[in-house]
């Protein structure tokens, strides 16, 4: 089956979505499937790339193409309004209407994000033309992209109460900032935390801990995607520090991106461009200015801070469309504001499975997710997050219809405690995607035969003997990172089975199962080598016993320990970890 992997797109979350798609791309079953990388530039047009492009380090790196890029600025291509109408160089790739998907693939794999991604768009595109696609469908995206409507359905379904207030960007240009700060901080009390309701990848959130106006404007003005530069500031910078002011706007993971509204009139394209206009307009005027992103959020979904342990729950489906709530992953930060760079540096959170508290009360956080999973209208996956409070309430947020999909993402660690890979994961996302497109009664037989075909293929892949490769390593986070890399890459070629065998430092050899090889740091396998695995892990796996079986075969959940390496039966061939 041709598999086009979509990524891009024209949110803020383009680069989250490259890394997704070469996920998909690298680690979905060869046996199984023919990847076919789909870019979606930030014109929406789909570009069927050249497989070498899919290892550029950013989407910036190759589109448009650096003889482009001038005045020592890195922009994407929405910074180049004139490229949208001119044709997509060979180099990169060819350009696709969405009448020829049908002649390039047979099922939209999606790895975007955001608005235009996960709110029903390309979704709605794809059914007009009778792609099946992954995830869930029209009504459950619709819902996973609003934090509002969220909040509001969530309580429907569980009755939690979580304080919030929406403002609207109405109320924020009326500049009564004091007024709405005290209002605010009396219905919400402080911390408060500002949400661009839009958005994910903790893009647009910022928390207000201290009593301070400034810190406050600053807070909203960075979710409604704008901000105030004074004639002052702008004075204060030299011709360099103006380049690396316009160049952070640029940026997605730090700026507003272009293009931008400079002062509710103009637009605004490029970082040289904007450098030449506040020069201009500060050479007249001694106001302020106010530059906003011309994809700005209208409204700002503002909350009362929970303290608690914080947890991210997946949710996926039987055959029957029936919920399974993976094991609760509980989110240790190890910083103060958790953004977007936090979200995705090194060492910015750890993660532990499952949260921390009794096992009644993982069972409970998973009985309600599956309820919000349902009644919520999504299908396929989810993963939504939450809050354990300290008097063990439970309070759900955002739920992520499109899940990052990096290889330890939280979907893939949760997947793995069942006894999915990576790889075996893609494929369930696939065929239940394609289960689900059935139930819309749309292009109802094509469909129920490309499901008998998928599941006769992976019958017949499941059934073919396959080799025991063994992937020694040594207890360090560098081997292990590389063990891990050599098992994913392993487990898509799909001729062998590999078996990652750590080399302990107390001399015995340890045959690790599944979900040991989606901890972040060797220390994480350590711990657990001599433990019992938690009940919670054990019931939730016996659970998906049947999605397990169907998808991955018979699977090892336990540690096994050897004497040596000879003693390890059925392996053919190492792979030593140098």
């Amino acid at each position: 089956m041709r598999i086009g992997v979509f990524f891009g797109g024209t949110s803020r979350e383009r680069e989250i979505s490259f890394a997704g798609g070469k996920t998909a791309f690298e680690y979905l079953d060869k046996v199984l499937f023919e990847p076919v990388p789909i870019f979606v530039d930030s014109f929406g047009r789909f570009i069927k790339l050249e497989k070498r492009l899919m290892y550029e380090p950013q989407i910036r790196d190759f589109h448009p193409s650096k003889d482009l890029q001038v005045a020592g600025f890195n922009a994407y291509i929405e910074s180049f309004p004139h490229l949208a109408d001119e044709p997509v160089p060979d180099s990169t790739g060819i350009l696709l209407t969405p009448s020829e998907f049908k002649n390039h693939f047979d099922f939209a794999f999606l790895a975007m994000h955001g608005p235009d991604c996960e709110d029903g768009a390309i979704q709605g595109l794809l059914e007009w033309y009778r792609i099946p696609y992954s995830g869930p469908g029209l009504m459950g995206s619709a819902v996973g992209i609003d934090k509002i409507l969220q909040n509001e359905m969530i309580a429907l379904v569980n009755g939690q109460q979580k304080k919030s207030w929406t403002l609207r960007y109405d109320q924020w240009i009326a500049r009564d900032y004091g007024i709405l700060f005290q209002v605010l901080k009396k219905h919400l009390g402080l911390p408060l935390v500002a949400k661009a309701p839009h958005q994910g990848s903790s893009i647009g959130v910022a928390i207000i801990k201290e009593d301070s106006l400034d810190a406050f404007v600053a807070a909203i003005n960075q979710c409604f995607f704008q901000l105030e530069i004074s004639k002052e500031e702008w004075g204060g910078y030299d011709e360099s520090g103006k380049h690396d002011w316009a160049q952070r706007i640029a940026n997605l993971d730090e700026g507003i991106g272009f293009p931008l509204i400079v002062g509710g009139i103009k637009t605004v394209y490029h970082p040289s461009e904007l450098i030449d206009k506040l020069d201009v307009l500060f050479s007249v005027r001694n106001e302020p200015i106010i530059l906003s992103s011309a994809h700005a959020e209208d409204q700002v979904l503002i909350e009362e801070f929970i303290n608690g342990q914080e947890f991210s729950c997946g949710c996926i489906q039987f055959d029957d469309g029936k919920p399974l709530a993976l094991p609760p992953s509980e989110v240790i930060k190890m910083v103060d504001v958790f953004d977007f760079n936090a979200k995705y540096k090194a060492g910015a959170s750890r993660k532990r499975i499952p949260v921390d508290a009794s096992l009644e009360t993982n069972q409970e956080i998973q009985k309600v997710i599956a309820e919000v999973f349902q009644q919520l209208g999504i299908n396929v996956c989810v993963r939504i997050d939450g809050f354990l409070t300290r008097e063990k309430t439970i309070l759900l947020h955002d739920p992520n219809t499109i899940p990052g999909m990096s290889p330890t993402s939280f979907i893939f660690k949760q997947m793995a405690e069942i006894g999915l890979n990576v790889t075996d994961a893609l494929t369930y996302l696939i065929r239940q995607s394609i289960r689900e497109r059935i139930r819309t009664g749309k292009n109802t037989w094509a469909l129920r035969k490309q499901l008998s075909d998928l599941d006769e293929a992976i019958g017949e892949s499941k059934r073919k003997p396959k080799e025991i490769k063994g992937i020694l390593f040594k207890a360090s986070d560098e081997q292990y990172a590389a063990a891990r890399l050599a098992y994913g890459k392993m487990n898509a070629v799909g001729d062998s089975r590999p078996l990652p065998v750590l080399q302990a430092e107390d001399g015995f050899y340890y045959a690790l199962p599944i979900p040991l090889m989606f901890k972040e740091y060797i220390s994480d396998v350590e711990n657990l080598l001599n433990s019992e695995r938690h009940p919670l892990l054990a019931e939730t796996s016996s659970r998906a016993t049947t999605i397990t079986q169907f998808f991955a075969g018979d699977v090892e959940l336990e540690v096994k320990r050897f004497a040596s390496m000879e003693s390890i039966p059925g392996v053919t061939t190492w792979l030593v970890i140098d």
